[in-house]
């Protein structure tokens, strides 16, 4: 059997051919991994390639080998204790050279599980594989450094490797005709009458071949092809539609919220924003967190100060619906909202968050996504979503995680991808 390795090389003289093979043959076991990084890995290490390691039972090929019993007689190079005859005792049970096992050993040669290494892009392609973002849409920016090259017809002046040979042979044969036409014809009557004169009639067919020269050298004067025939094809850069996406980070700062719950939330935000950044040629980041009142602040503290006192998030919704009219359109952005709390809030404000959602935010919104973090019953909060979520399917979707390994599952659960996608 013949074995055609590609040994072709890219610019960090590895088989690029090669790479994508393995890594398409081995794909089931570096989701795992992948998946297992998530749980285990910081957030400032999760934008990071990967260290991936292959267990040996999973790399091993199949091969023939002799298998038990039949008579075999073979030649053993260095053999000074045997003869052919002699009976050999089986090796004790649990020793050997170590060829088996991945555990270290005094001799032998041991083998070990296959580690190799993926890059930032190949990690965050198998981190979201699968996924879809919701309602994504393609805005016009109307300041915008995007730009495509279309063709708009024709042009009279160009550069020469935009001629248009077609265009322009076209454009000479129509003004040879133009310019040659009476010409032609006159030549044909001259010629038709020269054939019916008779021989005597000398002094007019002189006449008739003398303006028979002169049109011909009129007709050998046009040329064949002018500057004004010359046809260039046009192309002008016009803006394109481009995607760009604004992230609405919306969490709960009171008493309640311990830092685990926020280290917690912290994970699903990071996600969410690693995605939309995947798909999103522009992604703004607005983070907003509240108590009793709403702000908007830097990432540093959204994450880490901290706050006491009640829970009031129509505060937060409201504030967020003041943003989206005066900064972010929806005929130009794709907003997604991602909101994290305890389940806490005021019984009182139920009522005002779902005048907040169902007036000002989710008729603008692509996708709104909450998660309630904790062990606790579900509260007035995700009864009132549960409610909206009937309501707003297309656009609304809720989640529970209690602790920091369910992130990535219920993250691939509300962005699964169960809708075409523009």
């Amino acid at each position: 059997m013949a074995y055609i390795v590609d040994r072709r090389l890219n610019s960090k003289n590895k088989s690029l051919v090669n790479r994508q093979r393995f890594l398409k043959r081995y794909h089931k076991q570096i989701r795992e991994a992948v998946s297992d990084a998530v749980s285990r890995r910081n957030m400032t290490d999760m934008e990071q390639g990967d260290t991936i390691t292959i267990p040996k039972r999973d790399i091993s090929e199949p091969h023939f080998h002799h298998g038990d019993g039949g008579q075999r007689e073979i030649v053993h190079p260095g053999n000074r204790e045997f003869i052919e005859g002699d009976r050999i005792q089986r090796p004790p049970k649990g020793g050997g050279g170590g060829s088996g096992s991945g555990d270290a050993s005094d001799s032998g040669e041991g083998m070990d599980d296959f580690v190799f290494q993926i890059s930032q892009s190949e990690f965050l392609e198998y981190l979201f594989e699968d996924l879809a973002l919701p309602n994504m849409v393609k805005r016009q920016l109307t300041t915008t450094d995007s730009f495509e090259t279309r063709r708009a017809g024709y042009s009279e002046v160009g550069n020469p490797n935009q001629l248009n040979i077609v265009r322009s042979m076209r454009s000479a044969h129509a003004r040879r005709i133009a310019l040659g036409g009476r010409s032609r014809r006159r030549r044909l009557e001259i010629l038709a009458e020269l054939e019916q004169l008779d021989e005597s009639e000398t002094e007019r067919r002189e006449l008739l071949e003398e303006e028979l020269s002169r049109l011909n050298v009129r007709l050998n004067r046009i040329p064949f092809l002018d500057d004004f025939d010359l046809k260039y094809n046009l192309h002008v850069r016009v803006p394109t539609p481009s995607p760009k996406a604004v992230m609405f980070c919306v969490m709960d700062v009171s008493g309640s919220m311990t830092q685990d719950i926020k280290d917690t939330a912290k994970r699903f935000f990071f996600l969410l924003y690693l995605f939309l950044k995947k798909n999103y040629e522009k992604i703004e980041v607005v983070f907003i967190r509240h108590h009793t009142q709403a702000q908007e602040v830097d990432e540093e503290t959204f994450f880490y100060s901290r706050e006491t006192g009640g829970t009031v998030v129509s505060s937060a919704l409201n504030l967020m619906g003041d943003i989206i009219a005066e900064r972010y359109s929806p005929n130009a952005w794709n907003i997604y909202c991602a909101q994290a709390s305890d389940g806490d809030n005021w019984q009182e404000d139920n009522e005002r968050c779902h005048k907040a959602l169902t007036a000002s935010v989710l008729p603008m919104v692509q996708y709104y996504t909450y998660i309630e973090i904790g062990d606790r019953e579900p509260q007035g909060l995700w009864r009132l979503y549960e409610h909206l979520q009937s309501d707003f399917s297309d656009r609304f979707a809720i989640q529970r995680v209690r602790n920091n390994a369910e992130i990535y599952p219920v993250f691939r659960e509300l962005f699964r991808k169960t809708m075409e996608v523009e």
